[in-house]
């Protein structure tokens, strides 16, 4: 959600750490300081600290509760959902939102919250600018893409969004038309668009992106032509394909989720997250693994 920069100025002693709510004031100090910065990312609580700050014997009620209430630990000093969520909102409108409006002089604050929730309400599908333009405008809200990709932008660098980029498999490049957006927390989208209507797949997706980026590997979308693959994952050279379901119990989900890994030529690493209370099994060279076992790995 944040990173601290540690500016190393002359002597090795000389260390100045910037965080707490200061969002932007790192990138800012990476300019100033350019060449003599070293940044360590932070992030909310993964799964694997949540389970361990609560003490959490059952690990299928750990992750409901991890679903229902996200990372953002000072939300735990309060007793209800309700208050848990109106800290984490509040957080978000104070911290992020409005740091970046003064920031940058935003002269229309309704696009701004507009554009958020749009990429709230949308994480782990593909977006643009024009996309979120023309849906605004349906709301009579006007901007041009110039604007709301500065907007995207913006919040990216606020880390209250990660922007994941789709990269064509067979082709090997980059594809510029859209890319995909995720959290730094999913509770931010429970606090800010309610739970109505929650979409357990797209926030499983959320979980997964965070804890790849968590233990440092590169994070793609991976575009075939038949399909699509969650992720592509690269850490140390290697590379792994990963498929995530909210569910495979039904035989159409599990094959419709296998069907991309299957037709990855080659001897890569195949993996299928999902929400399956079953052992690790492998279905046709494919690791497949529930969630909370994958999340709580070392």
């Amino acid at each position: 959600m944040q990173k601290l920069q540690f500016c190393v100025i002359g002597a090795i002693n000389d260390i100045y750490i910037t965080g707490s709510n200061a969002f932007l004031a790192g990138s800012d100090l990476a300019t100033l300081f350019v060449g003599r910065t070293y940044t360590i990312e932070v992030y909310p609580f993964s799964f694997a600290e949540f389970v361990e700050y609560f003490g959490y014997r059952d690990k299928y009620e750990a992750l409901e509760k991890y679903v229902e209430e996200g990372g953002i630990a000072g939300s735990y000093e309060y007793d209800t959902l309700k208050k848990k969520y109106s800290y984490i909102k509040e957080v978000y409108d104070t911290m992020i939102v409005r740091d970046i409006e003064d920031k940058h002089g935003v002269k229309n604050p309704a696009v701004m919250d507009g554009v958020s929730d749009f990429l709230m309400d949308n994480i782990s599908k593909p977006t643009s600018a024009r996309n979120i333009a023309n849906v605004l405008k349906s709301n009579h809200l006007e901007a041009t893409d110039k604007t709301i990709g500065a907007y995207m932008k913006y919040l990216c660098e606020a880390y209250a969004f990660y922007k994941v980029r789709r990269y064509d498999i067979k082709g090997k490049r980059y594809l510029a038309s859209t890319d995909k957006y995720y959290l730094s927390d999913h509770a931010f989208r429970y606090a800010k668009l309610g739970t109505k209507t929650p979409n357990f797949g797209d926030v499983y997706e959320n979980i997964v992106a965070i804890e790849l980026m968590r233990r440092g590997y590169e994070v793609y979308v991976g575009a075939m032509r038949n399909g699509e693959i969650d992720f592509v994952a690269i850490k140390d050279g290697e590379k792994t394909y990963i498929q995530v379901s909210y569910t495979i119990t039904e035989r159409e989900t599990m094959e419709r989720e296998v069907a991309p890994l299957i037709n990855i030529p080659g001897g890569y690493s195949k993996l299928l997250i999902a929400g399956t209370r079953q052992h690790e099994m492998q279905y046709e060279g494919i690791r497949v693994i529930d969630i909370t076992d994958w999340l709580l790995e070392e």
